[in-house]
């Protein structure tokens, strides 16, 4: 038996993913009355089967990697990882993928949770089918945002519903390391599920259909990537793609090569780009296609829908798809929302508080492998393409001393682009063990727009690898 519900609140917010829950909190502190629906666990993709899991695998890989190189480590750390308390750790991470946690975070927020699939069933009303069967119709004095990320794109291949193939999720859920791991795919989550499996005991061979990894960076980033998986025992292969693959009856899988090469694995991971969660979630009713981006404007408003009433956030929108982008985002759409229902003017300007220029000229983002990849803004190519007059600068990070510090035999590379007109940062990226913690100086200088000439007067602590800043101007200075 079914019954039909009905509630109208001011915000109704459809996934309770970490943009989600974001947009819900800036709404609910704007005194709008906020709901969010939610079909599977409350905390979303990075929370159980993205950030938090990948990293949990990952952080004692490198943290082993790193300690191996440090006089005095290495005779210490010879025998392999304790895998069984590398996956433990990940569990806790994933709150055993349970949501209790996140519920009560909702609840004292002052956010209404409301478990089931939600759809949009024409301006400003949502249907929400729930566990039970029931339908609940909720209606939006003001605003309903669309928050259901996206995820992992499979390929064209014949038979791949037969294959069992891993994604994003299974690679970082599963609960024991596979003998031999054939990774397809040259970008992020393919570059740090072959690290993390890797070092905890599988065979990996990797597949690039082009010519290196991570082919969105600058070229030295995936190089030094490659470089050092190959070194861990890893099977590294440019310029390949899958043509078939099946499951053998045994639970063995074949595949086959575009050169008509053949592997054989225990578990293949497809890591070939995400899509956006946008089937069913009643796109049509609106004007919309099914299964499609949304387009928005800087305020995260979909453009293709009249009225300013309908968002798109988070990775939906294809604007970013990194979890603190999307939360960012959030808190923008979340502002944009409280703005519109006060009946406020929206602040205009590029770096205005109702506009989500970061998106655009300062995503950051860090790679977790080894050596570890953090860039922000773009890259020289891009800078280029964006018909910009740029001047990049790159330097040696193992000349540094404090990277000497850090790991004896410390291999790296920065690179800041710099726009010759405007004379500031456009660009960074820094590859070597612990640059991530360098990102937020290299964010900091793009936002703010400082003069390359004002970075003299930021003074770096010595010995750190922070001193590359310093270095960086130096060889700018000199060249």
């Amino acid at each position: 038996m079914t019954t039909d519900t009905a509630g109208t609140y001011d915000v109704i917010v459809i996934g309770a993913g970490p943009v989600g829950e974001n947009v819900a909190d800036r709404t609910t502190a704007a005194g709008l009355s906020t709901v969010i629906v939610e079909s599977e666990l409350v905390g979303g993709e990075c929370s159980y089967w993205a950030c938090e899991p990948s990293k949990a695998l990952l952080r004692p890989v490198l943290l082993r990697a790193d300690a191996l190189h440090v006089p005095g480590f290495g005779p210490a750390l010879k025998g392999p990882l304790d895998t069984e308390a590398v996956l433990a750790h990940r569990d806790r991470m994933s709150a055993d993928w349970k949501d209790d946690g996140q519920v009560e975070w909702i609840k004292s927020a002052g956010i209404d949770l409301l478990r089931g699939h939600g759809r949009l069933v024409g301006q400003r009303e949502v249907s929400v089918e729930t566990p039970d069967s029931d339908t609940v119709r909720l209606r939006a004095r003001h605003a309903v945002a669309v928050c259901t990320g996206s995820r992992a794109a499979l390929p064209d291949l014949p038979g791949i519903e037969n294959l069992r193939a891993w994604t994003s999720r299974e690679a970082t859920s599963a609960q024991r390391p596979p003998g031999r791991l054939v990774i397809v795919g040259a970008g992020v989550v393919g570059v740090e599920m072959a690290t993390a499996w890797q070092g905890l005991g599988s065979r990996v061979t990797l597949l690039a259909r082009g010519e290196g990894l991570l082919p969105r960076m600058e070229p030295f980033a995936g190089e030094l990537v490659a470089e050092h998986l190959r070194e861990a025992g890893a099977d590294i292969r440019f310029n390949t793609s899958v043509v078939a693959a099946e499951r053998l009856p045994d639970g063995e899988l074949r595949i086959t090569l575009a050169d008509g090469g053949e592997l054989t694995a225990d578990e293949l991971l497809f890591a070939t780009g995400r899509a956006p969660r946008s089937q069913d979630i009643g796109l049509d009713t609106v004007g919309l296609i099914p299964g499609d981006w949304l387009t928005t404007d800087d305020t995260l408003t979909v453009t293709a829908v009249p009225g300013d009433w309908l968002y798109a956030v988070g990775d939906v929108n294809r604007r970013a798809l990194f979890t603190h982008q999307g939360k960012y985002q959030a808190r923008i759409a979340g502002a944009v929302i409280g703005a519109r229902a006060r009946g406020e003017t929206l602040g205009s300007g590029r770096w205005a508080p109702h506009t989500a220029a970061a998106d655009i000229e300062a995503v950051p983002g860090v790679v977790f492998t080894d050596p570890e990849i953090a860039s922000v803004g773009l890259t020289a190519a891009d800078a280029e393409r964006d018909g910009r007059a740029v001047e990049v600068v790159d330097y040696d990070m193992g000349q540094l001393a404090g990277a000497h510090q850090y790991r004896s035999d410390y291999q790296g590379r920065a690179r800041l682009v710099i726009d010759r007109n405007r004379n500031t940062v456009v660009g960074a990226t820094f590859a070597g063990p612990g640059v991530a913690e360098l990102l937020q100086s290299a964010t900091v200088a793009i936002v703010g727009e400082v003069p390359v000439e004002r970075l003299w007067h930021a003074v770096p602590a010595f010995p750190t690898i922070s001193e590359v800043w310093l270095r960086l101007l130096e060889t700018r200075r000199d060249q």
